[in-house]
């Protein structure tokens, strides 16, 4: 199956003074009901700043940024450069004030596109016998 599909912002990264928050647009507010009582929450952004043809065709990289590591195909690695320009990280909730999530860190730019927002709750989304290569 191909072809093109549409997603729509939710909300905003905010990075300022030392602070860092979600701001949820208005119309997605009614959607934070119930996410102050986790303490963590996965955030699905836009990588806006890589949005270049060129960049969306970059499928091999260094992982992390570092040729020491072995050149490694871009869906082995949390490069920012993909086809698709999905960034996904894990964020800790401090607190919820109306449509303004302020949490501890994210590694995503002020300003990123936020394109959907999971609660997490532990053990439901990782196996236990996870492997990985030697340079992660």
């Amino acid at each position: 199956m191909s072809g093109s599909y549409t997603l729509n912002p939710v909300g905003l990264v905010r990075k300022k003074a030392g602070s860092v928050w979600i701001e949820i647009f208005d119309e997605y507010s009614e959607g934070l009901l119930g996410l102050e009582g986790f303490s963590h929450m996965t955030v699905l952004f836009w990588f806006d700043q890589n949005d270049l043809p060129e960049k969306r065709r970059t499928l091999q990289v260094h992982p992390r940024g570092d040729e020491k590591n072995p050149l490694t195909g871009v869906f082995a690695t949390h490069s920012p450069l993909r086809p698709n320009l999905i960034g996904l990280t894990r964020c800790k909730i401090l607190s919820i004030e109306r449509s303004r999530i302020n949490i501890e860190d994210i590694d995503a730019f002020d300003g990123s596109p936020v394109i959907d927002i999971k609660c997490y709750i532990p053990g439901s989304d990782g196996p236990s016998d996870v492997k990985v290569p030697d340079w992660v």
